[in-house]
């Protein structure tokens, strides 16, 4: 193994490869490790004489300058004290120290960018380490000192890039390789599945007219990379039952990467002696800035294929067939996202493209119910009676708000009682209904989807138990007594906690949970103040109005829509803020609590989060929906804000549906925007303008390494901000659907960009993350099944009571006076009457405010509820309309909700979670696994006996041959 180390005392070392020659034919080696040239080494020959350095430098000062600038201008120069420290080590002069560092230069101009092998070019590099030297660089240059040397003990092959290599002249770069003795191990420790047999299976998956599938599909090496195989968990003592064609590789490089991660996040950096067990990990590492970046490369640049012909090229497919937003309606191959990236962001982007698949069905249904709004407009019987001038005329309205608000007509709502005919109609219940269903069905077949997927990647049998081998380092680290396993019978580390620490961590994570959710529930009542308050300006500002000057929009723009618009889009940016702020709180109440396993962690961080989150974008939407215009109270007896002179709010005049649709909107489409600019274009601007300098490099000097490293890093949350998102947005296309049928077509349009754009970035904006297993969606599963449950109660509730469906039905059937079955009269029925001198001295409008039709022969006005005129018996008591109306809701809540779940739930008992063939193929692959291994055991068990037969030994013979001993750096183990 040779190495490269930094420097030591300020002095930096550089290695040559034993086989370096010069122009003359001497051959020269000089290598160093931890400032000492290795015995192992063949001594350096002296031959040379200054005379003959300086003629070979000068030689390469010509040779340098017929390159262009650009090749050599900005190549690190030999610092003097370099130079002295490699004269003093080799005994090489200083000119031929000098000769030295430009031969390295050289060799590395000669060295691929694609390169991905030390430089002997037979090992892989299976992972990358950087670091920069700073003010504290002696205690970092410890740290690194025994952590890498600990590396090597596990068996880890190390190669040091010098700083001076680098395109920044800073920054080392320490590449590792895993050799086959310890990717063996540690794949017997993971039990990582590996191939013992070809899959002798028939598929018989085709469908009928599947040539209409062809324009969407890709090329079979695309879709299947890998051929298919039975396999079984690896067995390093039984290595000769699996099909090792060629061990280098035997394993992908997303499983070499995962091992070398697992022992990077295991292996210490202290001394026997410290017994400082916190001192751990390369996460920990990372945090301290003993090292910058730790990530696995890519295998190629992903515009154009490696040149290596035996090396595959998968990042240049998946960008060519995959990242680019022109294979839009292109099938996703997934097998080789599995391949490169590993299982867990494979079963991301299998969930993303089949929600996105069945998104197709609910916009198609929900863009029908539209144009069924649309195509109905003329037939909308109590908009013409608002717009008429006969009926809506002649009606005056009660004033909306306190002393800066006057009398209007009902028909200056004309406009707004249109638009809300678009969403608010019979189509509106029927597309309800078939979301409650929907929701089932893409839940079920999920299930069937990603049973297959499991069967598919070998994940069967990837139950919770093997999580104990993916203890979280942080976890072990803490751990100071150990237990006995009742399922092993084997003692494994355990972390003490006292009942008294145990519950103040808890009680302080959740009392930062709901501070948090609190925090929230106090902007949203401060939007609310800001509507209440803001709403009679507006309305003094276009009592004249002072909008209709505005050429198309003008007439559209009401002092109900401005407030509702610009109180949405003060609450999207207080959502956004909160967003970024209780994220790092979350993580870190989540880091104190100390999970187990990474799948503990993520469960904890994922309701954590997803509760912040449900509040945060939701919370407006419920207001509107279920709240707003409920607790008015009437003219004379108004209802206020917390005893406050802020009147609550009242509903638009076309009914708080339309508002709930233009609250959605504005909060789902500027997430969906937001998210899709911060995702695409933050990672693009900061990339070009980290790599700024490089770009000025020929390709020769700027290595693989060093263009990952310029990359952005794929954190730990990365994946979990993908999954938040979406689960964000299948909340809005379910719990406020009925509000807004077109959702699910701007749901649908957002996921076939953001299929694209989550590729597109991960292939070319992020270091390549480190691979990591994953047999479902994890928690997520969950969430989506009570987001399901929770959308059918509350699409009930939005039909019944915000929307005017339930009122509409029970007049035409129960109160319409013609006896006949249409809205005639509707609206006249919906308003109750109030005598204007009945109104409070606080409540009366100021005289100014009084438009100038207004006069003292009108004495009354009306109002939106179901009350008994002045001079009733029961004055401003509601009348016996309002109860059948109340009751007919409540029916209706009660029969909508049981049909939908009785649908669902027989829906999910018809539809198995595992297919039939999938089961089977499962069923053979076990068979097959335990009769092979009995096979295997006897025909080792039959060489032992042949071997053992002419000597006299009395011992029994040994079925499993034994196993060597490894370091192994897991504490459950």
């Amino acid at each position: 193994m040779h190495r490269i180390t930094g420097k030591s005392g300020g002095d930096s070392l550089i290695e040559m490869s034993p086989t370096d020659s010069f122009n003359d034919g001497y051959t020269q080696h000089a290598s160093c490790s931890t400032g000492s040239i290795q015995d192992d080494q063949p001594p350096l020959k002296s031959p040379l004489t200054p005379d003959v350095c300086v003629e070979t430098c000068e030689s390469l000062n010509t040779s340098l300058a017929s390159l262009p600038r650009s090749d050599h201008s900005d190549s690190p120069q030999c610092e003097p004290q370099t130079l002295e420290r490699i004269s003093a080590l080799t005994g090489l002069s200083r000119k031929r120290a000098l000769f030295l560092k430009f031969r390295s230069r050289i060799d590395k101009q000669q060295q691929s960018k694609d390169s991905v092998f030390f430089r002997d070019g037979v090992r892989m590099i299976d992972f990358v380490l950087s670091y920069v030297e700073d003010k504290d660089g002696e205690r970092k240059q410890e740290r690194r000192r025994l952590y890498e040397a600990n590396l090597v003990n596990v068996g880890l092959e190390l190669e040091t890039e010098d700083k001076s290599e680098s395109e920044d002249g800073k920054t080392y770069f320490v590449k590792i390789h895993a050799p086959w003795e310890v990717l063996a191990t540690y794949a017997d420790v993971l039990k990582v599945k590996v191939p013992f047999k070809a899959n002798d299976i028939a598929d018989n998956s085709e469908m009928p007219m599947n040539w209409l599938s062809t324009p969407f599909r890709l090329p079979e090496h695309i879709m299947h990379p890998e051929p298919d195989y039975f396999t079984a968990p690896f067995d390093k003592s039984k290595s000769d039952f699996f099909l090792i064609d060629d061990k280098e590789t035997f394993f992908s490089p997303s499983t070499r990467n995962r091992i070398v991660y697992y022992i990077l996040s295991r292996c210490s950096y202290y001394r026997d002696e410290c017994g400082d067990r916190d001192k751990k990990g390369i996460k920990r590492l990372l945090n301290n800035s003993t090292y910058t970046a730790a990530f696995p490369l890519h295998d190629s640049r992903y515009w154009t294929r490696s040149r290596d012909a035996n090396r595959e090229s998968d990042r240049y497919n998946l960008h060519k067939h995959w990242a680019r937003f022109f294979c839009f309606f292109k099938e996703q191959p997934l097998n080789l996202i599995r391949k490169y990236y590993g299982e867990k962001i494979g079963i991301y982007f299998a969930w993303l493209g089949f929600y996105t698949e069945m998104l197709l069905f609910a916009a198609i249904v929900g863009t029908i119910c539209f144009i069924y709004g649309f195509l109905t407009y003329d037939d909308n019987e109590w908009s013409k009676e608002i717009c008429s001038e006969e009926v809506g005329g002649n009606i005056v309205m009660c004033p909306l708000c306190d002393k800066k608000c006057g009398y209007w007509k009902l028909n200056t709502t004309c406009n707004s009682s249109w638009q809300s005919h678009l969403f608010d109609n019979v189509g509106t219940v029927f597309f309800a209904i078939f979301m409650g269903i929907w929701v089932t069905l893409f839940l079920e077949f999920w299930k069937r989807r990603q049973a297959r997927l499991e069967y598919e990647w070998d994940l069967v049998d990837f139950e919770e138990e093997q999580q104990q081998l993916q203890l979280r380092p942080e976890y072990e680290t803490k751990c100071t007594n150990r237990k006995l396993n009742r399922i092993t019978q084997e003692m494994e580390w355990v972390l003490h906690r006292t009942f008294t620490d145990l519950m103040g961590k808890l009680l302080l994570c959740w009392a930062t949970v709901i501070l948090w959710i609190s925090l929230i529930i106090a902007c949203i009542i401060g939007v609310i103040a800001y509507r209440l308050a803001v709403y009679a300006a507006f309305a003094s500002i276009m009592k004249d109005s002072a909008t209709t000057n505005l050429q198309v929009v003008g007439p559209y723009i009401t002092p109900q829509l401005a407030t509702s618009v610009t109180a949405s889009c003060i609450n999207f940016v207080i959502i956004m803020i909160l967003n970024l702020m209780y994220e790092k709180v979350a993580v870190w109440i989540t880091d104190m609590e100390i999970p187990k396993t990474h799948l503990e962690y993520e469960n904890k961080l994922t309701v954590k989060m997803f509760l912040f989150q449900f509040v945060n974008y939701y919370s407006s939407c419920f207001y509107v929906a279920f709240f707003k215009g409920k607790f008015v109270g009437y003219p004379g007896e108004y209802a206020y804000m917390f005893g406050s002179k802020l009147r609550n709010e009242e509903c638009d005049p076309g009914g708080c549906l339309i508002e709930l649709t233009t609250q959605l909107v504005i909060v789902m489409t500027g997430k969906q925007v937001w998210g899709n600019i911060q995702e695409a274009l933050v990672p693009w601007l900061m990339n070009w303008w980290g790599s700024r300098k490089a770009r000025n490099h020929p390709e020769s000097l700027y290595s693989r390494w060093e263009q990952d490293h310029d990359l952005q890093g794929f954190d730990q949350l990365g994946l979990f901000d993908e999954y938040l998102e979406m689960v964000i947005q299948f909340g809005f296309i379910t719990l406020f659907v009925a509000s807004f049928p077109l959702a699910p077509l701007l749901a649908l349009i957002n996921n076939i960009i953001e299929v694209r754009v989550d590729a597109w970035k991960l292939t070319t904006q992020f270091r390549r993350p480190v691979a990591a297993k994953a047999h479902s969606i994890g928690a997520w599963q969950e969430i989506l099944n009570g987001m399901a449950v929770l959308s059918v109660v509350t699409n009930a509730f939005i039909v019944a009571f915000t929307s005017d469906m339930i009122p509409r039905l029970v007049y035409m059937y129960a109160y319409q006076p013609e006896g006949e079955m249409n809205m005639k009269g509707y609206i006249n029925n919906s308003l109750s009457v109030f005598n204007i001198s009945a109104f409070r001295l606080e409540n009366k409008p100021d005289d100014e405010e009084s438009p100038s039709w207004f006069n003292s022969s009108i004495t009354t006005c009306r109002y939106r509820d179901y009350r008994y005129p002045s001079g009733h018996e029961k004055e401003y008591h509601h009348t016996m309309q309002f109860w059948h109306i109340l009751a007919a809701k409540l029916a209706f809540i009660i029969i909508v909700e049981h049909v939908v779940f009785v649908v669902k739930f027989f829906v999910a008992w018809m539809i198995p979670d595992v297919p039939s063939d999938v089961r089977a193929r499962v069923k053979r692959e076990r068979y097959l696994v335990q009769e092979y291994l009995h096979n295997y055991e006897v025909e080792k068990l039959k060489i032992q006996l042949s071997q053992n037969g002419h000597n006299d030994c009395t011992c029994t013979p040994m079925i499993y041959p034994s196993i060597p001993k490894h370091e192994v750096l897991s504490e459950c183990l």
